[in-house]
Formats: C-alpha cells, structure tokens, sequence
C-alpha cells in the first residue's frame, strides 16, 4: 500500500481504471442474459501483475463500483459481483506480481478466474440476484469460459510481457 503514496502510481491507476470502464462499453458483449464475453478485466490484470495482490484487489473492487455508477442501466448492484473483481485482482497478483511472467503461471491465473471466479462465484451471485437455478446456467457459462480460456491466456500473456517489459524500463529510468 505504500505504493499509492507515489504520485505515478496513482496516474497509472487513474488511467488503467478509464481504461476498464471504457472497454467495458467497446469490448464487451453478452451473449443472453447470463453470458458476457469481452476484455473489459484487462487493467486487473495488469494492475496485479504490476503492483502486487493487495491493490490488485482493492484496484478490482474499485473498477467494479464505478463501473456500476458511469453505467447504472447494466443491471443492478451487487456486492457480490464487487468480490467478484477484487478477487480477480487479488489472484492476478499472487500468481504473477514479481514474478517472470511465463506460460504456465498464465495458464494457472486464468484458470483460476475461469473456474473459481466466473463458474463458481459469479453463478452464485447470478442465482442470488436472479433466482435462476444454477444448473441451468453453467452449461453455457463454461462453454463460454472454455472457449476464452485459449484467448484471454494468449492475450495475458503477451500483454504482460510487453508491460512489465515497458514498466521496467521507466522504473530504471525515473529519477
């Protein structure tokens, strides 16, 4: 948390969170009513990776909620789905903050995500929310998951190595 007391760090935040809310609007789309494929959890991911689990966490949440308020007519809210993110930024950072980003920790962040966070919890959120039977729910909800699975680790993996790579860099440099 030390972190956040670094005027650069709280830019690159700034940033990263305009970031999630605007991929939320171009790179996201639900495919029926429990269904949403898109890349809007990216800045998570890097936010993890880049400053360690505990911002990750608190970075997720914080998307989540003003994502909520810059886009109200997406559903209601729900502190669920907000665990839901800070959970994301917080595996994110366990398995790849200070760490050489490889294939085998990509796999297992996203896998992670996938089965625990999007099959697991958010089927229970989405049952609270809703009342929808959760059986009836997960067929698609894996599909969708086991076909981003492939996708999203490609596209962890290369974005990381060209950010920390770039992050790295501007940390040498700084004064």
């Amino acid at each position: 948390m030390e972190k956040l007391k670094d005027v650069r760090v709280l830019a690159t935040l700034g940033v990263l969170l305009a970031v999630g809310v605007a991929l939320k609007f171009v790179a996201s789309i639900d495919i029926g009513p429990y269904v949403r494929v898109g890349f809007a959890e990216l800045p998570t991911l890097v936010t993890g990776a880049i400053y360690g689990p505990v911002i990750g966490a608190v970075f997720g949440a914080v998307l989540d909620i003003v994502r909520f308020f810059v886009t109200p007519q997406s559903g209601p809210f729900f502190p669920g789905f907000t665990i839901s993110a800070a959970l994301l930024g917080l595996v994110y950072g366990l398995f790849l903050y200070n760490k050489e980003i490889t294939w085998g920790r990509v796999i297992l962040a996203e896998l992670v995500r996938k089965v625990v966070i999007n099959i697991g919890l958010n089927s229970i959120w989405l049952k609270l929310l809703y009342d929808q039977a959760i059986i009836a729910m997960l067929p698609a909800r894996a599909l969708k998951n086991a076909i981003m699975l492939p996708i999203d680790v490609v596209i962890s993996f290369f974005l990381l190595r060209g950010i920390k790579r770039a992050y790295e860099l501007t940390r040498r440099e700084a004064p």
